[in-house]
């Protein structure tokens, strides 16, 4: 039997991330205490993170790195212990917050209830929008089942490098129009259907958020996939998301997908301020009949749906050809100059940053004025 040692099993932890946290086991200073006597070995491990798939998770691949890295029939024993971390007075005790990314300032979360209301064209143009104005902007592609972002940024056959950061090893977003993206397209054939549960997309999701290098960025712009569910929760607990906008079209059946989405971030356990709805689509333009809209889908939907949850609506994007045409050949429509329906994007985007500096009461005021300067946003948030 090979005789074992603490270093040996701390060095087999070290491949292990700690659950909402960008470290492993061994860095975060979750291992608490280590009992070797013989072949069996008792571990002492705290996490903030409480959900029960998290613990079962991170038992199991403590038992597996032990018996792979350093003996396999070592006899382990687990001791978990869950320690939420402290929380702010006031705050709910069960809050969701993910742990800060050094160097990224605000995440925004592009959310809807119901697919196919155009939420990743909206993403890519309201990241482009906000690079235009001088912003480092970055896109995460969360929507893991059905990325679309590397062809909204023209990079469907680009892969990010590995580069070594303070010793790591990370990845190197790809960057185009001013805009840094990653996504799990980059790292899967283009007619390969990804077929994942939830864990093991939460963990390529994790992946991203913590072994990428963004470097600077003043938002992160996070494309969520339609509806509510596990890659939503795993954003919530990875991430400290400032605030979330939810995307729809004017039309009762889109709506009440997106009543949902609202609802979920003003969950207690969640409470992301929602700064706004976007209505998508909401009326349609001919090209040579500029002056004329169309409302085909219904009108005023988004507004109605804003007024009655007490939030704001951004703003109503039109249906026209140009968005799909822009997107299908990866230079998003807010690129274009002297256009309609990129001066529509700006605006949108201008309401929805001075929206995120009256809801952050953490922004320092100089921080507020160069965002809404930069924005050419007239609201500055009163102090």
């Amino acid at each position: 039997m090979k005789r074992m040692t603490k270093d040996d099993i701390l060095k087999a932890l070290e491949t292990i991330s700690a659950p909402g946290e960008g470290q492993n086991l061994v860095e975060s200073k979750a291992i608490t205490n280590i009992q070797i006597f013989g072949d069996e070995v008792e571990v002492d491990v705290t996490i903030n993170n409480p959900s029960l798939q998290a613990k079962k998770k991170l038992e199991v691949s403590i038992l597996q790195a032990i018996h792979k890295e350093v003996y396999e029939k070592a006899k382990i024993k687990v001791n978990l212990k869950v320690e939420a971390p402290a929380k702010a007075e006031g705050q709910p005790s069960n809050l969701i917050k993910g742990m800060p990314i050094p160097g990224i300032k605000n995440i925004i979360a592009v959310a809807s209830g119901k697919g196919g209301v155009g939420k990743s064209t909206v993403t890519a143009n309201l990241a482009v929008s906000l690079a235009k104005m001088g912003f480092e902007v970055g896109v995460l592609d969360a929507d893991i089942y059905g990325p679309s972002q590397p062809l909204m940024f023209d990079v469907e056959n680009e892969k990010p490098l590995a580069i070594e950061v303070e010793g790591k090893s990370k990845m190197k977003p790809i960057s185009n129009y001013g805009v840094k993206l990653l996504s799990i397209g980059f790292f899967t054939e283009k007619d390969q259907a990804v077929i994942w549960r939830g864990p093991m997309a939460a963990k390529a999701l994790n992946q991203m958020i913590f072994d990428a290098h963004w470097g600077e960025l003043d938002f992160l712009v996070v494309d969520l996939p339609p509806g509510t569910g596990d890659i939503h929760l795993s954003i919530m607990q990875s991430l400290p998301v400032t605030g979330a906008v939810v995307v729809s079209t004017p039309q009762e059946v889109a709506l009440a997908d997106a009543r949902k989405g609202v609802a979920m971030f003003k969950q207690v356990a969640i409470q992301v301020p929602v700064l706004g709805i976007i209505e998508n689509m909401s009326y349609f333009t001919p090209a040579e009949l500029p002056e004329n809209k169309y409302y085909i889908f219904g009108e005023k939907g988004a507004r109605h749906l804003a007024e009655d949850s007490g939030i704001p609506l951004l703003g109503e994007l039109p249906l026209v050809q140009s968005v799909r045409e822009a997107g299908d050949v990866g230079r998003p429509a807010a690129l274009q100059v002297d256009s309609p329906v990129a001066d529509a994007f700006t605006e949108v985007t201008r309401n929805m940053v001075a929206e995120l500096v009256k809801r952050n009461e953490t922004l320092p005021p100089t921080e507020a004025i160069r965002i809404t300067t930069m924005a050419g946003c007239a609201a500055v948030r009163a102090k």
